[in-house]
């Protein structure tokens, strides 16, 4: 039998300590998340009210509102009642990963605030924002977490766009 060359000494490890604080501090702010989509998802304008047994706009912002006040509520029971679970399984945080996230945060915000635009003139042709906007986020995002081939920068945002404005846009006339 061999024995290994190096030993690991486990009592000097970095991993985090368990924290309840943590875990109460996540499912308060993801019910405090869930309950504002859920009110949003009440004051959804409908052009016209759907026939009874159909769906409307405002049918899956509100399951998944109702769901996920639901899940939030049973997380915040859970973080209260029980001990903290352990966090070893926790990796250290990488090198450029908060940057990442900070760049996100900022994308995110100006997709959202160029979102409220819904169209543009432009010599005589009124151009939609939306697929342009979410087909540059998508390429941001994914040159942000590393893609660097031409292929996934620039199918897979165009693809994913497409579905999104064909499937919502055209298919079900939400307004994007």
């Amino acid at each position: 039998m061999s024995t290994p060359d190096t030993v690991v000494d486990t009592a000097d490890s970095d991993t985090a300590r368990p924290s309840r604080a943590i875990e109460i501090a996540f499912a308060a702010t993801a019910l405090v998340l869930t309950a504002t989509y859920l009110a949003l998802g009440t004051q959804i304008e409908l052009r016209q009210a759907a026939a009874p047994g159909q769906i409307d706009a405002r049918f899956w912002p509100l399951m998944l509102g109702t769901a996920g006040v639901a899940v939030s509520i049973a997380l915040l029971v859970i973080a209260l009642t029980r001990p903290a679970p352990s966090r070893e399984e926790l990796e250290r945080i990488q090198p450029g990963g908060v940057m990442r996230v900070a760049i996100t945060c900022a994308l995110t915000i100006v997709y959202v605030a160029l979102w409220t635009i819904s169209a543009i003139v432009a010599f005589g042709y009124r151009i939609e924002i939306f697929p342009i906007i979410t087909a540059l986020y998508m390429f941001a995002l994914l040159l942000v977490y590393g893609q660097r081939r031409w292929l996934g920068l620039v199918i897979y945002p165009l693809a994913v766009t497409a579905f999104i404005y064909v499937l919502f846009g055209m298919l079900l006339r939400i307004p994007l």
